[in-house]
């Protein structure tokens, strides 16, 4: 085939598939997300993607851990007791709204990763990197399988009693929660920035140069 014609060609259906399923992940908030969630296989899928993470020196530096329903109140409990740390006079109405937050979504888990011990060939920012992506590959995972999904943090992140719920050791770092469920409230999002919003080429302006 010339390079006329390879310009011209369709791209292959998987390539369409896979921009189709890009498209389609959108952030739900989890208060609108309901059951059903996944069932046991689904988890298994949605965990299984994470593993396809770039990994620089297969440290696989990061962690999930799932919040099932009977261990929703003792999380509702740390995001009460972490609002009152940070302001003594929250009043019962928001502590009722910062506990109802983790009975949110069919399906909840805690991003963790896991900082050290050092390692020079292996710099910090790569395992957050190679954490964001085992997430992108979760949100993805969830979204084929027809799920809306979302990321959320907080201050309660940085608690010391969310930390002794989750048995984090000294290097490990909470990123944020993975909330998974079925969309009950469809919205449109916002609309993708354009490429050249945030490409430049190297030795050009701010903004995407043509290249060839």
């Amino acid at each position: 085939m010339n390079a006329v014609a390879h310009a011209a060609a369709e791209p292959p259906a998987s390539a369409r598939q896979l921009a189709a399923l890009m498209e389609a992940r959108r952030t739900v908030l989890p208060r609108r997300l309901g059951a059903p969630g996944p069932d046991r296989a689904e988890l298994e899928q949605i965990l299984g993607a994470a593993a396809s993470a770039p990994d620089h020196g297969g440290l696989v530096p990061w962690r999930f851990v799932v919040v099932p329903p009977p261990q929703r109140e003792r999380l509702a409990d740390v995001f009460a007791q972490a609002l009152l740390q940070r302001d003594d006079a929250a009043t019962p109405e928001q502590q009722g709204q910062a506990r109802e937050k983790a009975f949110r979504a069919p399906l909840l888990m805690l991003a963790i990763v896991r900082m050290g011990p050092g390692n020079a060939e292996i710099p910090a920012a790569e395992r957050i990197l190679s954490a964001g992506c085992a997430i992108q590959n979760m949100l993805l995972a969830a979204t084929a399988l027809g799920y809306g999904s979302a990321l959320t943090s907080g201050k309660a992140l940085q608690s010391d009693e969310l930390r002794a719920l989750f048995a984090l050791g000294r290097h490990d770092e909470p990123l944020c929660f993975v909330s998974v469920g079925s969309v009950t409230a469809p919205k449109a999002g916002p609309a993708r920035p354009a490429p050249s919003r945030y490409t430049r080429e190297l030795g050009g302006g701010p903004e995407l140069s043509p290249c060839g």
